[in-house]
């Protein structure tokens, strides 16, 4: 049976590859994006996209009237879009009280705030019953790595989610979170990655080796099967044990 599935930060990385393991088994995929020409050059086999700015309300508004246009009901919804803000342009100030509002803004904007809008405005299309809706946190919400700014916004991501599980559990729909580590091959890092930090992330994992897309879209995939229906609430680590250290 052909399912709708809506991927938030569709067009690279995790969601990309996401939506191609959705869209190898049947299902129609909607990618959403800022980036018109990424998403157009995704090459997901009969995709739909919609370039939008999901941390503006009225941009989502358009998506979720082009969901009901196009797809009626949603059986998956995949939070993919966020990142770290390396791809933003930054604070242009060198006052560290304005640097830190504009981090930490810039922060909640792509990865709680996209989220929480895009949950909100398609909630009530979510299949019922199985309907699975699907975030995408970090190591970082529970190692503080990186960029803390970034690990407190996927961090708050876990409340909304098991909020959402027990609201939306009695229409037959399951909320998961899933906790990638370091995942190669990814626009996450930007320029910012060196061999010596990639060595040591690599090294901080029980499995000697680096995630890859496929891996968490793997995960994301059997969350979203019949197979996991009476899994809801939870926490999914997909980073090779780095999450416990060593």
């Amino acid at each position: 049976m052909t399912r709708n599935v809506v991927i938030s930060g569709g067009g690279t990385g995790i969601g990309l590859a996401t939506a191609r393991s959705f869209a190898a088994h049947g299902d129609q995929v909607l990618l959403l994006g800022r980036r018109a020409e990424v998403l157009r050059d995704a090459e997901v086999p009969g995709a739909l996209t919609y370039a939008a700015d999901l941390s503006e309300p009225g941009a989502v508004r358009g998506v979720a009237e082009f969901v009901g246009r196009e797809l009626g009901a949603v059986d998956v919804l995949v939070h993919s879009a966020g990142g770290a803000g390396h791809l933003e342009p930054g604070a242009g100030t060198d006052d560290p009280i304005e640097a830190a509002a504009y981090d930490w803004s810039l922060n909640f904007r792509l990865n709680t705030l996209t989220a929480v809008l895009l949950t909100e405005a398609l909630r009530d299309r979510l299949a019922t019953p199985g309907g699975r809706l699907l975030f995408l946190s970090s190591i970082a919400a529970y190692r503080g790595s990186g960029v803390v700014s970034y690990a407190a916004a996927k961090a708050a991501l876990h409340p909304y989610a098991f909020a959402l599980a027990r609201e939306l559990g009695p229409r037959g729909i399951t909320v998961n979170v899933v906790a990638p580590g370091y995942v190669q091959d990814t626009e996450f890092f930007g320029d910012h990655m060196d061999e010596a930090r990639r060595e040591r992330l690599i090294a901080e994992t029980s499995t000697g080796r680096a995630g890859t897309p496929a891996d968490v879209a793997a995960t994301l995939h059997w969350l979203a099967s019949p197979g996991a229906a009476h899994i809801t609430a939870q926490v999914i680590q997909v980073n090779g044990g780095a999450e416990r250290g060593h």
